[in-house]
């Protein structure tokens, strides 16, 4: 068996090209899925109706050396990839709340029998007299995932 991630990719339009001599940089902003006017603010309502463009739900931006190579509406398709091209594929994990040490960092916990009241906890999170005090680093229970994640 093979892993593999399914990715939709667009299409995506072109919304806004930004350069170096009006905004200081360069880049192209995409526009992805589909949205009813009425969920939108008025200025992005007027920065659609400026570019003539349908409304967009997701709104990115991507610097670059030279967008000028791109002009407003153009679509961009899956089929910029060739097969076998790697890419970087970055999102917000999915947030699972406060977290103990178990589910947090894969701890083994406490023997569940024989009267133990130490189940699910961390333990001992450091020692006494040297170098008193918690190593950095050391996993504690804690707010997992939601955050930018790379695959």
């Amino acid at each position: 068996a093979i892993a593999v991630t399914v990715v939709e990719a667009g299409p995506c339009t072109v919304m806004q090209i930004r350069d170096n001599e009006k905004d200081g940089y360069s880049a192209i902003q995409l526009g992805y899925g589909a949205v009813k006017e009425k969920h939108l603010k008025k200025p992005q309502i007027g920065q659609f109706k400026k570019a003539n463009l349908e409304p967009k739900k997701y709104l990115k931006e991507f610097r670059m050396d030279d967008a000028s190579s791109y002009t407003v509406g153009q679509e961009l398709k899956a089929d910029i990839f060739q097969a076998g091209d790697f890419i970087d594929v970055s999102s917000l994990s999915k947030g699972r709340g406060f977290a103990g040490v178990m589910k947090r960092h894969n701890y083994d916990g406490g023997p569940m029998s024989h009267g133990s009241n130490f189940r699910r906890r961390a333990g001992s999170i450091g020692c006494n007299s040297y170098p008193a005090r918690v190593w950095k680093g050391k996993g504690m229970p804690g707010h997992m995932g939601n955050t930018l994640t790379t695959i």
